[in-house]
């Protein structure tokens, strides 16, 4: 045996070391998309909470809020609708609606500079 393991080093810090505590932030690395879904699966399918946790080297809390943003992505789908070329058309229509604002409040703002820079004469009936 080694005698130079864990020499100078404390039973917390050899814990920590062999994974007594988790994964401090500074080791932490990021989960792929892929592998919290299969976390939340595993969860679903009824693994222990703590236990899965520990596994993956993640809080309890934080695998919760997976779960809970997977179910509540889920929820969402199934209340879209399908979208049909009517969809397609109201698009088009809403940017066309927008172009045409963005038009009118122009010009809205060019008369404006225009009458306060100078006024227009004053009219004479047609009588």
């Amino acid at each position: 045996m080694n005698d130079d393991v864990g020499a100078g080093v404390g039973p917390a810090e050899r814990a920590t070391h062999a994974g007594g505590a988790g994964p401090t932030p500074e080791h932490r690395r990021r989960m792929s998309a892929r592998r919290k879904q299969d976390a939340v699966l595993h969860l679903l399918r009824g693994e222990d909470l703590e236990l899965l946790s520990r596994g993956l080297g993640v809080t309890a809390a934080e695998l919760s809020g997976w779960r809970e943003a997977f179910l509540a992505g889920g929820e969402a789908s199934l209340k879209s609708r399908p979208a049909d070329a009517r969809d397609v058309e109201i698009g088009r229509l809403k940017e066309k609606v927008g172009d045409l604002t963005m038009a009118n409040e122009l010009l809205e703002a060019k008369i404006e500079r225009l009458e306060t820079s100078r006024p227009l004469a004053p009219r004479r009936s047609r009588r």
